[in-house]
């Protein structure tokens, strides 16, 4: 759960279907109220966000035992300005573990003026994370460079990773055994009631992207009568939670690792790394065994150099960044471009290392895994035969569960009826929530709509430049309005044309280094907050 710069690219849609009607717009004198004095908002702008609030408000541990131990939940605010009140939208970027704080600003921002100044869009920290208290940090540094090889080629580094994920684990719940049990999606989302108490709204608008999605799912399926408008974007296949879900990345990510191996054959001109997408492909495989005899500058192993090209699945915007730093290595022999393009897009600070302790927590509270390592094993081994760059990345990242201290609950079963329409959005080659997931969570929220990115890769795809899909959303969050059949899919309700793939930096005079990147596009700001491997 890294934060990660980017690059701006072009874009190009088209807007398909018809629009039925949601319920109409709220105002103060109809439902929504103003943010209620339970809360004290103090000024706490940023440059990009000159009207940015910011409080807290207390939760309970245990929901069960409300008069019980109390923690503390960190929000931000962009108050409305409009006279027409749509109450609060709260904003999630994903997870879990992924800190919300910075989305208000993002949000309020690139949503037209006329929208945003409508609602009170409110940012937060869930429990554990971030600004939060308290908050969780297992193993500091547990990604420090240079970890044993993901891929285990002899049963000494299978157990040397092995060992580091029990370690994780036992480290976890010897640090916070009073917190553990109470680290999981359910009790976010009655957190997230806790909030619309606080600032006295009778119901709650709310968009959230990738693990946020299902925490509006879960909140819906706990409140349902206090669900406004719920926007949804790249969403968790809430039938697979979790582990099946991860192996479902498996594939997808290593489908998007060769659509990156084609994008660089396509530029051979610039790369010279091979026209033949399965040469460009080689290449990288070929630079993961270099690593693994010999660690580039030091710090980048195998281990990091798919720590550092995972983000390219979750953003095209990054792949001519890592194409760059993948030639420089691979023609040059530069490791500083390596090490460079680590720095920027795989290493950690002290900011993942609490995001990965609240992921863990979470994920492993929230369903059942599989309790005796041969299942994982099995597994692996198998799908890494098939897809084979991010399988065992995978496996050890989420490797803590096999040993984790609490015992896990059964998932919530999301398929909800009574919900107002929900707008859903959905990339077909969508690496870390796959299509599938998406269809699935339209089916079972009846009502719902589905707006489809035909073949977009990407990982969070409104507010991202794509007109078509802001189109849908702005709608929706202005009107209520959901588009309702039309598009070119059976299994979708509008359907967009993909935004356009990235261009190498600069043709053939571009460096063979990794440049600072730009942050102004919507895109990489959007790809920064929401960071990846949630």
């Amino acid at each position: 759960m890294t934060k990660r710069p980017g690059i701006l690219f072009a874009v190009g849609a088209t807007v398909a279907g018809l629009v039925t009607a949601a319920p109409p717009a709220a105002t103060a004198d109809n439902g929504a109220r103003p943010a209620a004095a339970k809360l004290t908002w103090t000024d706490c702008a940023t440059k990009s966000a000159p009207r940015l609030q910011c409080s807290s408000v207390s939760t309970p541990l245990d929901h069960d035992n409300p008069s019980g131990r109390r923690i503390t939940l960190a929000l931000s605010r962009v108050p409305h300005t409009a006279k027409t009140f749509q109450g609060p939208l709260l904003v999630n970027p994903g997870g879990p573990g992924g800190s919300g704080l910075s989305m208000a600003g993002f949000v309020a921002s690139a949503l037209p003026k006329a929208v945003a100044s409508q609602y009170d869009v409110i940012g937060f920290d869930p429990r554990g994370v971030g600004r939060s208290s308290p908050a969780l940090d297992c193993v500091p540094g547990y990604f420090d460079p240079v970890r044993p090889d993901s891929v285990p080629g002899s049963p000494g580094v299978e157990e040397a990773n092995r060992n580091r994920a029990g370690s994780f684990a036992e480290a976890c719940g010897r640090k916070y055994p009073d917190l553990l049990p109470y680290m999981d999606t359910v009790s976010a989302a009655k957190d997230l009631d806790v909030i619309r108490q606080a600032i006295g709204a009778q119901q709650l608008n709310y968009f959230g992207y990738s693990y946020g999605t299902y925490l509006g799912a879960v909140y819906g399926k706990l409140f349902p009568e206090r669900v406004r408008r719920f926007a949804l974007d790249s969403n968790v296949d809430p039938d697979g939670v979790w582990y099946d879900d991860n192996i479902s990345q498996d594939y997808a990510f290593d489908a998007r690792h060769k659509a990156f191996a084609a994008w660089v054959a396509k530029h051979d001109s610039t790369y010279r790394l091979g026209s033949d997408p399965a040469e460009v492909e080689a290449a990288w495989y070929a630079m993961r065994e270099a690593v693994k005899a010999r660690p580039a500058g030091g710090k980048v192993g195998p281990s990091e150099l798919e720590d550092t090209f995972l983000p390219g699945g979750y953003y095209n915007g990054y792949w001519p960044y890592l194409a760059e730093a993948f030639a420089a290595y691979t023609e040059d022999g530069d490791q500083d471009a390596l090490v460079k393009a680590y720095k920027r897009f795989g290493a950690t600070d002290a900011e993942d290392d609490n995001g990965y302790s609240v992921y863990a927590a979470v994920q492993c509270r929230d369903a059942q895994w599989p309790r005796q390592w041969n299942t994982w094993r099995t597994d692996s081994r198998q799908v890494h035969a098939k897809a084979p760059f991010y399988t065992w990345n995978n496996n050890w990242y989420n490797a803590p569960c096999a040993d984790w201290p609490v015992e896990p609950l059964n998932p919530v079963r999301v398929s909800n009826s009574a919900l107002p329409p929900v707008l859903l959005f959905q990339a077909t080659d969508d690496a870390a929530t796959p299509y599938e997931g998406g269809v699935t969570l339209h089916r079972r929220l009846r009502g719902s709509s589905l707006v489809v990115e035909q073949g977009g890769g990407n990982h969070g795809i409104t507010l991202s430049g794509n007109d078509c899909l802001d189109t849908y959303l702005v709608d929706y969050l202005a009107k209520g309005t959901v588009p309702r059949g039309g598009g070119s899919r059976a299994d979708a309700d509008a359907v967009c044309a993909k935004s356009p793939d990235p261009q190498p930096l600069s043709g053939e005079a571009a460096p063979r280094s990794v440049p600072r990147t730009g942050t102004d596009s919507r895109g990489a700001v959007l790809h920064g907050l929401l960071g990846f491997r949630g």
